[in-house]
């Protein structure tokens, strides 16, 4: 048995026990060593994001390989890893033409939204002590030597949320990009207003010798001038 932090009902998480998954060819075991709540995890507690109830929370999983199916290759037993929160299964139709995010359910030779994340959406989740993760040889990434686990935890989900963002709105290395959130209410005005401006970044905006600048222009006008003005 392992201990899972369950979604139960609206404003209540619970740490419960459920049995260790079995590992099916394609999958791997991860003993679950780092972990973290992402925003989409209050959503889920307060009752704004509705999933099934009983299901195992949580989308970024830092851990080792606790057990490999028998068709898993690419990485071993022991290897520390990362899995990624989306998990297409690599080998659909849409997959195979590289449309990750239309591998829905029962789409084996057709197209539909995956329908966003599925570790803590759709299925049990990384918040566990351990944490089955399917289509291996698509789903995991082996962690560099020298990384602590700190470093790396964001990349199942933060950062390769933002690397996506980067490269579907064509940013490039040396742009000044204003960024816009548009506010909880019906209303269209932006909630916020911030200035990304990499000066020495490496190949997606990553800090520099004298780092990014963002500014955050909420409810400041002297920001809000200097984001219009470029300073």
């Amino acid at each position: 048995m392992m201990k899972c932090a369950v979604f139960v009902e609206p404003n209540r998480i619970a740490l419960e026990e459920k049995p260790v998954p079995n590992v099916d060819p394609l999958d791997a075991l991860i003993c679950i060593f780092t972990t973290t709540i992402c925003g989409t995890d209050v959503h889920i507690l307060k009752g704004e994001y509705p999933v099934a109830k009983g299901l195992t929370i949580g989308h970024e999983p830092v851990g080792i390989v606790e057990k490999l199916g028998s068709a898993v290759e690419g990485c071993e037993e022991g290897q520390r890893v990362i899995a990624g929160a989306i998990t297409p299964s690599g080998h659909s139709a849409a997959c195979l033409c590289c449309y990750h995010s239309q591998d829905g359910a029962g789409t084996k030779h057709g197209f539909k939204p995956l329908g966003g994340w599925r570790f803590g959406n759709t299925i049990d989740g990384a918040q566990a002590e351990y944490l089955l993760v399917p289509d291996a040889m698509t789903n995991l990434a082996l962690i560099p030597v020298g990384l602590t686990d700190e470093q790396v935890l964001m990349c199942p989900d933060i950062i390769s949320t933002g690397i996506s963002g980067a490269e579907s709105g064509k940013v490039r290395v040396g742009d000044t990009k204003a960024v816009l959130r548009r506010a909880r209410s019906d209303s269209a005005r932006p909630s916020a207003l911030g200035l990304w401006e990499p000066r020495q970044n490496r190949r997606r905006g990553g800090t520099g010798a004298h780092g990014d600048r963002i500014q955050n222009g909420r409810g400041l006008p002297g920001r809000l001038h200097e984001s219009r003005s470029g300073g």
